[in-house]
């Protein structure tokens, strides 16, 4: 039997997160109907209805409920609980910003109030949580804890971590690398955070596997160059991920990155002595052919470092969040995560720490980052990446 699912969302609209996450569960990865996951959508908790709206339509079409709180979403008639997993896409939608620009949307609200009806009725089901916990360390770490208080299986995250990744590179567990570049473009909270994931999900499997992180430096404006010029960063894996990198911008990217209001690099130092940079070069790098996530790294004892893009499929069937379904829905059949949710946690985090930089202009240390975990063999998308279609 597959599955029941509860969808808790800010919106429901084309091409949203919902959309391309909760809509493939729905009508399949390619939307038509074929190669249905072993999960079914049966109730929803929408929080806002843009004039664009999807989930009304679908919920007469596939006979689900939309409901009007998180509660009545997870709970049958009797007050039991009704579903077999979670699923919390919390991106989209009209919500404030805080003073540092970051856009609150209710991840933590959502988590919270599905937290009192497991407490309520003493079970718990598996939670998927879309992307970063929280835009605040502090409600982040508060969802880690519940989760492993109350013991869910439960996992979070990028698409980016289980997509196709051109060439193909998958380091060892145990690899000895010296050090990591990693490439992003577009918004620095929504954005930065795949960035980050797509370093986390390679790093991690260094020798020792993950030690956490002791602070973090965000650079803008010329500052960036400069530190790269003093040997902040490396400039051999800087240039070799760029390499990879399937478009961008004419120009020198030293003027036009400089000039971007919204270009950043985020200078990373882990516990154990590990560095990485995430270079958010935006003017330079955009949206087009596939994105501009690229990672770059050396192995002791190879000659040439190594790169990969990690490549997104737009627009439709957006196949790289089938791949990240598919994950939600190995967690839903056997509680078992796919990779640990400190992963997530750690790179929500960083991304904190590297806004707290940005808006202050120093290095921030980050003590509260010390979150050692191991990766896991989750293996990402492989083989031929399905054609576009129109819908």
């Amino acid at each position: 039997m597959p599955k029941k699912i509860a969808a808790i969302i800010t919106e429901y609209r084309r091409h949203s997160h919902a959309d391309v996450i909760i809509g493939k569960i729905l009508e399949g990865p390619n939307y038509d109907g074929k190669n249905l996951y072993d999960m079914e959508i049966t109730t929803m908790y929408v929080d806002q209805f843009p004039a664009n709206d999807m989930s009304r339509d679908l919920a007469k079409k596939y006979q689900f409920s939309i409901v009007d709180s998180i509660e009545k979403a997870l709970l049958d008639p009797r007050g039991k609980l009704g579903v077999d997993g979670v699923i919390i896409v919390g991106e989209h939608g009209k919500y404030p910003k805080n003073d540092r620009g970051q856009i609150l949307y209710p991840r933590r609200k959502f988590f919270e109030e599905i937290v009192k009806v497991f407490a309520k009725t003493g079970t718990v089901v598996p939670v998927f949580n879309d992307k970063h916990l929280s835009a605040r360390w502090i409600d982040a770490f508060w969802m880690y804890e519940q989760a492993k208080k109350l013991k869910i299986p439960m996992f979070a995250g990028s698409s980016l971590p289980v997509t196709w990744r051109k060439p193909d590179l998958e380091l060892p567990i145990g690899a000895e690398i010296t050090e990591a570049v990693q490439l992003g473009y577009g918004p620095l909270e929504g954005y930065g955070f795949h960035a980050l994931e797509s370093l986390q999900c390679m790093v991690e499997r260094r020798k020792g596997g993950e030690t956490g992180v002791s602070a973090v430096t965000a650079l803008q404006g010329a500052a960036i160059w400069q530190a790269l010029d003093h040997g902040a960063f490396s400039k051999s894996l800087l240039e070799k991920a760029l390499g990879v990198v399937p478009a961008h911008a004419r120009g020198d990217i030293r003027q036009i990155t400089s000039k971007a209001r919204d270009a950043a690099v985020y200078l990373i130092d882990y516990r154990d002595g590990f560095q990485a940079a995430v270079a958010m070069l935006n003017g330079y790098l955009y949206e087009g052919d596939g994105g501009a996530f690229c990672f770059a790294t050396q192995q002791k004892g190879s000659k040439e470092p190594v790169a990969t893009h990690f490549y997104l499929q737009q627009p439709d069937p957006f196949a790289h969040f089938a791949q990240l379904v598919t994950a939600i829905e190995f967690m839903m059949k056997t509680g078992k995560p796919p990779y640990p949710l400190e992963r997530t946690l750690l790179t929500t985090g960083m991304l904190d720490a590297a806004i707290s930089s940005q808006n202050t202009g120093k290095r921030v240390e980050t003590p509260e980052l010390k979150i050692a975990y191991q990766p896991t063999q989750w293996k990402h998308a492989t083989g031929v990446i399905p054609k576009s279609i129109k819908r």
